[in-house]
């Protein structure tokens, strides 16, 4: 959803007053609304997998009225070209995907060698078909109200500072993208020595990650993973001065709020969906096995993650920072 704001980004650039709906998962609005070029966020209710094409029937219908000139369809799958089909928007572009003939109408073959990454993917879609991509591409850009990140951090129990580093300890995609409880327990302490406050920031599936890393670096990290709503996480990356995060949804988040980054990849590459930052500094050990992409490490000892030292990340941190003062 942070890389879809390029694509919203890019729509405005070439249609001045356009006006902008997203159809989209309930857990994503709260990005949404931190996004300005959309004028509102449509719940889409239906979870991965679900077909229910009754009910796809009728949402569609209850959009016709508001008179689309066009719809671009971001996944691949041919559930997802359902409602546009539906709502009878006379426009539905997207790339082919699963059977889509007859859905979409302005059907789009990918060539992946042409547009590596999934944002530039998605940009493409602004187009007329065959276009040429215009580079550089819009950086996601989500907006903060200073107000309400400060109500956050009272609610938290946490005070606002000129040294805060956040940690996002978590990746959905599997262990094998997570740098180990244990460094980030072993940075925390570095970097509250250094007088950092350091805070653990997850989701509820973070959980248990960010225990262990509170309880390994004996106080000096707080764990907030499982105690926000997205909301409330983007407001603590905003707070912060530094964030270190594995390859994740909240890496994108602090790469579109512009802080200071330092992105953890293991098994999987920055050469798909990178953070779209100048200010992101990534790390990798490009070991001989990775990226293998796999969601747990085919070899067993997840390498590319456990020889990736605290001390090093440090010294990134020392780096971006250093950037960061020198304008």
């Amino acid at each position: 959803m942070v890389m879809a704001q390029t694509l919203f980004i890019r729509l405005h650039q070439l249609h001045p007053g356009l006006e902008l709906d997203v159809l989209a998962p309930d857990w994503t609005i709260p990005l949404l609304s931190r996004m300005p070029e959309v004028r509102e966020a449509i719940s889409n209710p239906f979870r991965h997998g679900e077909f229910k094409l009754g009910a796809r029937y009728r949402l569609g219908q209850s959009l016709r009225a508001r008179g689309y000139d066009q719809t671009i369809v971001l996944p691949n799958s041919w559930k997802s070209a359902l409602v546009p089909f539906f709502a009878g928007i006379p426009v539905r572009s997207g790339y082919r995907g699963e059977m889509r003939w007859g859905l979409l109408n302005d059907r789009r073959k990918l060539d992946k060698n042409k547009l590596p990454l999934m944002v530039e993917r998605f940009v493409a879609l602004a187009d007329a078909p065959d276009s040429t991509l215009r580079l550089p591409l819009p950086q996601p850009a989500l907006s903060v109200d200073d107000h309400r990140r400060l109500a956050t951090l009272t609610k938290l129990g946490l005070t606002a500072g000129a040294n805060i580093a956040a940690l996002c300890v978590g990746a959905e995609y599997g262990p094998a993208k997570r740098w180990p409880p244990q460094h980030f327990a072993e940075l925390g302490k570095k970097l509250r020595q250094q007088g950092c406050q350091v805070w653990l920031v997850g989701s509820a599936k973070d959980a248990e990650a960010g225990a262990e890393a509170a309880r390994l670096s004996g106080g000096a990290c707080i764990d907030l993973c499982g105690k926000t709503s997205l909301d409330e996480a983007v407001d603590l990356l905003a707070s912060a001065s530094i964030v270190v995060s594995n390859d994740s949804g909240l890496m994108h988040v602090a790469a579109a709020l512009d802080k200071p980054l330092i992105a953890l990849y293991g098994s999987s590459s920055p050469g798909f969906t990178p953070p779209l930052s100048q200010k992101a500094h990534i790390v990798s050990l490009h070991l001989p096995c990775s990226p293998c992409f796999k969601r747990e490490c085919p070899l067993g000892h997840l390498n590319c993650l456990v020889k990736l030292t605290p001390q090093q990340v440090l010294d990134e941190i020392t780096v971006a920072l250093d950037k960061e003062d020198h304008g």
